[in-house]
Parts: C-alpha cells; sequence; structure tokens
C-alpha cells in the first residue's frame, strides 16, 4: 500500500538541503584576550582562607546550619571589602535534602554603566568536609578582593549560593535577584582538587542551546595561558548529545536555561569532585589566576552579543541549528509524505486506519501515566527529595521511600499496559497489527511525533531519524520478514539515541544505576516538563508499537494463504487469467 517512488523523489530536495548546510559552516568567533597580567591573586592567601573555611564549617548542608553560618562568613568577607552590599536573601526551594530555606549572598563592585559581569559559588556540600568542593569560594572571595582595588571597569557581582550540591537552586534564585543586563557569568566549581576531568570550561545547558562559543574560548583561552595546559572541549558528537539531550549538573545550566550567558570552570569537569579529593598546592593560584585573566579580557573587550546559542563546532567551522533544522526536515518531508499518500490508498480500499491510530496512542498511555504518577509519588513525600534541575551522581541515593515508589511505578506501568486491552475492544478497536492499516496509522503517529521534537529540538530529532527509516521498513514488511528481523531493526533504531544518552552520563559521572535514577528523578522533580514528558511517552509507545506490528501475523499468513504481490487492473485477461475473452476465442 506504500508507495517506494514517493521516497525516491525526495532524494533532490535532500541533496539541495546538504548542499545549503554545507555551505552554511561559520568561522568561529576569536577568543577575547587581554595583555594584563593576572598576579593579583594571591593564591597563598586563597589557599590559607580555604583551609579555614573548611575548618570551621565542615558540614555545609542547607539543612545544617554549617550553611547559614558559611553564608554570613561571607558576608562579613564582603562587607569589609567595600562596595555596594552585601546583600542577603533567602527563599525557600527543593533541595537534595527535601523542602529547605536556602540564602544567597550578593556583593557589588558598581562600574561603568552597562552590562556586568557575576562571578558565582555554591559554598553547600552533601557529604562533610568536601574541601576541594568549596575552592570555588575561596577563589570568589580572592577575586572579590582583587575587584576592591577598582581593577574592573565593568559592574561585577560576586555570589555566594546554596542547594549546589544538587538541584542549583541557589543559582535559580541569584538568576531572580541579578539585573538584567549580564555580559557574562562565570562559575566557580573545584579549582584546587586532585580530579583531573577534562574539559575544564563547560557551557551545556538545562535548555536550549549552551553557552555562547565565544565566551567559552575566552575562558578556555585565559585558562590555557595561566595553567600551560589544554582545557580540553567536547567533540562534534558529544556537542551534539548534550544538544539534543538538555541535562547539565552544574549551576551553569540553570543560568543558560533562563537566558543567562553562563560558563563553569573545574578542574574536575561537570560531574565535580569527591569529598574526599585532597588538594594540590599551588593549584588554586594557577585556576585563579586564569579567571581573574578570563574576567579583565570580558571586562575591557566587547560585550559578547549572544547569552546562548546551538552551534556545533567541528573541525574550526560552527554549524548552525537552522541548517539541522533543515537537514532534518529534508529527511522527515517524504515519510510524511509517504504516510499521507498511504492514507488516501486506504480509504479508497476502505481500510480501517482511525482505529489504529487510537491503538498507536494507546501505547504511550502507560508511559505517560506513569510519568504523571511519578510527579504525584513526589508531592505526596514519596520521592522525598527530588530537585528542579539535574544532581550530581550520588547526591540523592536510592534508598528510603524511593524503592517503593520505583516499584509502584513499575506496577502502574504493567496494570496501565494490560488495562488497554479491554478498553481499545470497548471502543471498537479489533484485528491484528500487522494489517495494512495498522501500519499506515502507526507511520502517520510516528511522523508526527519526530516532527513535534524537530519544532524545538532539531539536534533531538534527528537522532530519531534512523529509527523512523527503519520502523517504516517494519511497517512496509509486516508479516513478509522474521520476527527476529523486525525486533532487530526496532533495536537498531534505538542505537543512536542511547549512544547520546551514553555520551551525556559519561560527561556527568552517571553510570547506568545513577542515570535510570537521574531519568526518574528528572521527571518527578519537573526538569523534564510535561509536554516534553508527553513527546517521550509518545515517542516510546511508538517504539513499542512497531515492535508489536513486527510481532503481529498477517491473515493470509496465518490461513497458509500466500500475499498477493503482483496486482493489476479488474479486466486483466493475461497470462494465468482465467476463462478467456472474445479477442482470443477462435472465430
Amino acid at each position: 500500500m506504500l508507495d517506494p517512488r514517493i521516497v525516491r523523489l525526495a532524494v533532490v530536495p535532500l541533496l539541495l538541503a546538504v548542499l545549503v548546510a554545507a555551505f552554511s559552516l561559520e568561522n568561529r568567533p576569536r577568543p577575547i584576550g587581554t595583555t594584563l597580567a593576572a598576579d593579583a591573586f594571591d593564591g597563598e592567601g586563597a589557599e590559607l582562607l580555604l583551609e579555614r573555611l573548611a575548618a570551621t564549617h565542615p558540614r555545609r548542608l542547607p539543612a545544617e546550619g554549617g550553611d547559614d553560618a558559611l553564608a554570613a562568613r561571607i558576608a562579613e568577607e564582603f562587607r569589609a571589602l567595600g562596595g555596594d552590599g552585601p546583600r542577603t536573601e533567602t527563599t525557600t526551594s527543593r533541595t537534595i535534602d527535601g523542602t529547605q530555606t536556602i540564602t544567597t549572598v550578593l556583593g557589588t563592585r558598581v562600574g561603568a554603566p552597562g552590562p556586568g559581569l557575576v562571578v558565582l559559588a555554591h559554598r553547600d556540600a552533601a557529604s562533610p568536609g568536601s574541601k576541594a568542593e568549596l575552592s570555588g569560594t575561596a577563589a570568589m572571595l580572592e577575586l572579590a578582593r582583587v575587584a576592591s582595588e577598582g581593577r574592573f571597569r565593568r559592574t561585577i557581582t560576586f555570589v555566594s549560593t546554596s542547594g549546589g550540591s544538587g538541584g542549583a537552586a541557589g543559582a535559580v534564585h541569584a538568576a531572580e535577584l541579578l539585573d538584567d543586563e549580564i555580559a557574562a557569568i562565570v562559575v566557580l566549581g573545584d579549582l584546587a582538587g586532585a580530579e583531573v576531568r577534562k574539559p575544564f570550561v563547560t557551557g551545556f545547558s538545562n535548555g536550549r542551546g549552551q553557552a555562547p562559543i565565544q565566551l567559552r574560548r575566552t575562558v578556555t583561552a585565559a585558562l590555557r595561558d595561566e595553567i600551560a595546559t589544554n582545557p580540553g572541549g567536547p567533540r562534534a558528537p558529544a556537542q551534539w548529545a548534550r544538544l539534543a539531550i538538555p541535562f547539565a549538573t552544574g549551576e551553569q545550566g540553570v543560568l543558560l536555561e533562563r537566558g543567562l550567558p553562563a560558563v563553569k570552570v573545574s578542574v574536575s569537569g561537570e560531574e565535580g569532585p569527591d569529598a574526599a579529593t585532597p588538594i594540590v598546592p599551588g593549584r588554586l593560584e594557577r585556576f585563579g589566576r586564569g579567571v581573574l585573566r578570563a574576567l579583565t579580557a570580558l571586562d575591557n573587550g566587547p560585550t559578547i552579543r549572544d547569552s546562548v546559542d546551538s552551534v556545533i563546532l567541528t573541525n574550526r567551522k560552527l554549524l548552525p541549528e537552522w541548517a539541522v533544522r533543515l537537514l532534518v526536515a529534508a529527511l522527515v518531508l517524504p515519510i510524511l509524505l509517504l504516510a499521507v499518500d498511504g492514507l488516501a490508498r486506504a480509504r479508497r480500499r476502505r481500510e480501517a486506519v482511525g482505529p489504529w491510530i487510537v491503538w498507536a496512542l494507546s501505547c504511550a498511555v502507560p508511559f505517560a501515566v506513569v510519568a504523571g504518577l511519578a510527579v504525584f509519588l513526589r508531592l505526596v513525600g514519596l520521592f522525598e527529595a527530588a530537585p528542579a534541575a539535574p544532581s550530581p551522581p550520588g547526591a540523592i541515593p536510592f534508598d528510603g521511600s524511593a524503592p517503593i515508589a520505583v516499584g509502584v511505578l513499575a506496577l502502574v506501568f504493567a496494570l496501565t499496559w494490560l488495562a488497554r486491552i479491554p478498553a481499545l475492544r470497548a471502543v471498537g478497536v479489533r484485528g491484528r497489527p500487522a494489517s495494512d492499516g495498522a501500519g499506515i496509522a502507526l507511520l502517520l503517529v510516528g511522523c508526527l511525533a519526530v516532527l513535534a521534537v524537530w519544532v524545538t529540538n532539531p539536534h533531538a530529532a534527528a537522532l530519531l531519524i534512523p529509527g523512523l527509516l527503519l520502523s517504516l521498513g517494519v511497517i512496509a514488511a509486516a508479516g513478509r520478514v522474521p520476527r527476529v528481523a523486525g525486533i532487530a531493526a526496532v533495536l537498531l533504531g534505538l542505537v543512536l539515541p542511547l549512544l547520546a544518552a551514553r555520551s551525556v552520563a559519561s560527561s556527568l559521572g552517571y553510570d547506568l544505576g545513577d542515570a535510570a535514577w537521574a531519568a526518574v528523578l528528572a521527571v518527578a522533580g519537573g526538569h523534564v516538563s510535561v509536554l516534553g514528558a508527553l513527546a517521550l511517552a509518545l515517542l516510546a509507545g511508538c517504539a513499542t508499537a512497531t515492535a508489536l506490528h513486527g510481532l503481529a501475523r498477517r491473515r493470509d499468513e496465518l490461513d497458509g494463504r500466500p500475499d498477493v504481490t503482483v496486482r493489476g487492473p479488474v479486466t486483466y485477461a493475461g497470462p494465468g487469467a482465467l476463462g478467456g475473452v472474445d479477442s482470443a476465442l477462435k472465430r
């Protein structure tokens, strides 16, 4: 019932889209440089301050008094340096310890009118000690001392937050308190620990896009000049995966999600250090001077035009988002036209399609129900700690009521899946999924699901194209190929999304169990929006329905009759026809 000639007609538009994408490659912008030395950063003083802070405030969870005591200490440091402030604000947010009151401290050095600079570091820690995690706060206080000497032309604000050990609630609060005009935000993570994970500069978001490429290159170049080591950078496939799956555990993730240009600097990468990670003498000085050099360059250079971009850097060229969007559209459009043509053919042959659309959508219902139930379980307290943003691995252990909640989700999924069968019969959906009408319905739903993802995230939609093409093969050959081949095609279609998910999990330090638990928390905590959860449920339902379609057997196969593969007009009277025609009879 599907006409493959429609797909062949799409070769020319696809080639044009590839040519346009090839000519869309842009040169990467140059980093903003500076010739001013960063010797003003006192590394020894910062290390001594780090030792004192870690000794007097070893326990720094938001639920404990040590976090508030350290906030008061930082406010005193800001007050002693003068300037505008300090400003102390509190709010109630969801953290890894549940809903807590957190404190944000801001110290501002007012400069010339215009977009200002922000240095942000969190002071809390999930485990006692965590000296390496506190090194960002020590570096921030030393940078505030340097700024108090009047070295910056722009307004510069130093922000100490809580909740950074998981969920970045303090960074969300800071985004609400900061001015609208911000040139750049530099988030300070671990700057002194012994664990080394590249890249040292990360700018991935919890929403669309990532930090501006010029901001990332500026900070990377400044670090390279001071630490005499290549800070590293993600390769093109890793960038594609992070744009397709916006999942970040650092504070820069929530800041970029809110449209603020931010990067994170950390010697232990985006994952962060372990609680027992020792301090390397002299490392805080080198990284602190690198950050100071970056701030000096940003202060004296032009304001970076973009706050967030979605380009991919590959071979020193930039691939813009619109080119990716064009390529994906050129790939999806012919499959959609093929599905629409198949629908028209099915209607002419009086083949039922509408009921099978209901069947295809019903396969997504259990996934959607489980997503809604996860949010409900968080509201009633079974998920005791589910922040609104992702958390580092191990920050929220899988214990307490968590196994019970996950067990409830699995049970409800199974019950919902079983309940859909009598529900489908009640609305009149009967027959085998291998019918032509079921295949057309499944292809239509799959195309619409991919297009829905394409509207908001073309990089994610690109990962679904192989699965859509393989599903087309399963649908076209349902009942004509071995069942194993149909299931294998569905599994092959999942390879690219799974590889992208593995890349993201690896960059964040998740193993398989951590990644699964983080996905549950992301849905329960609200990091995955309602529309996002529905889109994921629809995609999962399409994959499941395609597998069922490949497993089903056609009626003619079950009856032992061969499927008709050659067709002609009703009046056909050629070889093999029964009887004769007048012109063939002897006169």
